[in-house]
């Protein structure tokens, strides 16, 4: 048996295989020779059929099976001894891909076609200069993070008029053009909470009212869509195509978020191990962890950044017409042209941006290894645990669930893809030019 290729272009080959009698026969004669001894034939007691009629009953679909598994293993032996960097897997040419015939065999020629991914050269040096963004962790931003905090642990209380951020409880009822009752409208009581309200215009016409006032309203400005409208006012869905655009929403109750108090208790709930047991400390780790937060955005932004950069630099041709054709094949459910096409692009980006990414590992030396990918895995298990109030995890169990979490392909596969992107990131801000920036949280979240 050989293996012959041919070299249509830098990103293109064929793999040429071809089998003769004498390297499939021995296999075919030893299979058949299996089948006789088992195979439950009328008239005859197993292992006593003649060889003709297993030869005839089964001979063809046992020298297909083992024709198929021989070039399989050939190409496979070859791609494997050449080193061939190759991008799929080898598929069958469209035309003449195979010659040869199982109903009268002789010599056997099967041809594959192989892409290759592009030859690419990409560094990262001093002479990359890259912006990198950081937010400016001031007092504003440290006071509004401390009343979030202390909002989300408060309590409603009821209150006379209505604030900003006040919770309130009102009736909808609907109206005709001339603004009076509609006769058999709707009649619903619904709560409408202001902080949450997308217009400030509509949130100015409900602050300073008290209970009892009135006021009118379109429910479209206080709703989040249909679903959210229709439950608003208690309607079915399909419903609403008949309802008005006119209410009256009168205010029944108001319920104001009272701040929670900064005391031992809340301290102890937002910081179970007691790091955290006065004011001054309150503030001083709010600080601590915006500036984490944020470093770890600064950095996930510069890596966007270098991201784009580096894909628009690079130019990387890919052999466009096989990895098509091999997308097509490998898909579990039947997938059009049309389809292969629209989605193509994103397809290829991904596989050049894996190129760039394999081309930096190999230039800086970058490697993950086993010993990497259990620590952090063992970290995202601290983690969670620590989210359930678990804090002291015993090292070797946690070496254990470590060791089974990753047996799980997928989340093997994640893992690594975040460790590659950390190892980039520290590639870039080691090696590269950066000019940092102190913006407002403002305006980091508005690029």
């Amino acid at each position: 048996m050989n293996v012959i290729r041919e070299d249509l272009n830098a990103l293109n080959a064929r793999l040429k295989v071809k089998v003769s009698p004498e390297d499939y026969q021995p296999k075919v004669s030893e299979t058949l020779s299996k089948y006789r001894k088992t195979a439950n034939i009328p008239g005859f007691r197993p292992g006593h059929a003649p060889m003709g009629m297993i030869q005839k009953q089964y001979g063809k679909s046992v020298l297909f099976d083992e024709v198929s598994k021989m070039v399989t293993d050939a190409i496979n032996n070859y791609i494997f001894e050449e080193k061939l960097n190759l991008l799929g897997n080898p598929i069958p040419v469209e035309e003449n891909g195979f010659n040869g015939d199982f109903s009268n065999p002789t010599d056997f020629e099967f041809i594959y076609e192989i892409g290759f991914p592009p030859s690419i050269e990409v560094a990262i040096s001093n002479k990359d200069s890259f912006d990198f963004e950081k937010v400016d962790v001031n007092q504003e931003l440290i006071n509004k993070q401390a009343e979030d905090i202390r909002r989300r642990y408060g309590k409603l209380v009821s209150t006379d008029e209505v604030q900003e951020k006040d919770l309130i409880l009102g009736r909808f009822v609907e109206l005709n053009d001339d603004k009076s009752v509609k006769e058999g409208g709707i009649d619903h009581t619904s709560s409408i909470s202001l902080e949450f309200l997308d217009s400030e215009d509509v949130r100015k016409l409900f602050v300073g009212k008290k209970v009892g006032d009135s006021i009118e309203l379109n429910p479209d400005d206080v709703s989040k869509g249909p679903k959210d409208k229709a439950a608003m006012l208690g309607v079915k869905e399909d419903a609403l195509e008949n309802v008005s655009s006119l209410f009256s929403y009168t205010i029944n109750e108001v319920k104001a978020m009272e701040l929670a108090e900064l005391n031992s208790d809340l301290f102890l709930k937002l910081y179970p191990d007691a790091t955290v047991t006065n004011e001054e400390e309150f503030v001083a780790r709010i600080k601590s962890d915006l500036e984490k937060m944020f470093e770890q955005d600064s950095d996930k932004k510069l890596y966007r950044t270098i991201y784009d950069s580096l894909m628009e630099k690079v130019n990387a041709d890919f052999p466009d017409d096989f990895l098509k054709r091999w997308i097509k094949q490998v898909n579990d459910k039947p997938v059009t042209d049309e389809q292969i096409e629209a989605e193509y692009e994103g397809y290829r980006n991904m596989l050049k941006w894996q190129l760039i990414e394999k081309t930096l590992f190999d230039k800086h030396n970058l490697v993950i290894d086993q010993t990497e990918l259990v620590n952090f895995t063992k970290h995202l298990l601290r983690t969670n645990y620590a989210n359930y109030g678990i804090f002291e995890v015993d090292e070797e169990e946690l070496t254990q669930s470590a060791m089974k979490f990753l047996q799980d392909k997928k989340q093997t596969d994640s893992i690594i893809s975040r460790l590659a992107e950390d190892k980039l990131i520290n590639l870039f801000k080691t090696e590269a030019t950066l000019k940092e920036k102190l913006v407002s949280y403002e305006e980091f979240i508005g690029k």
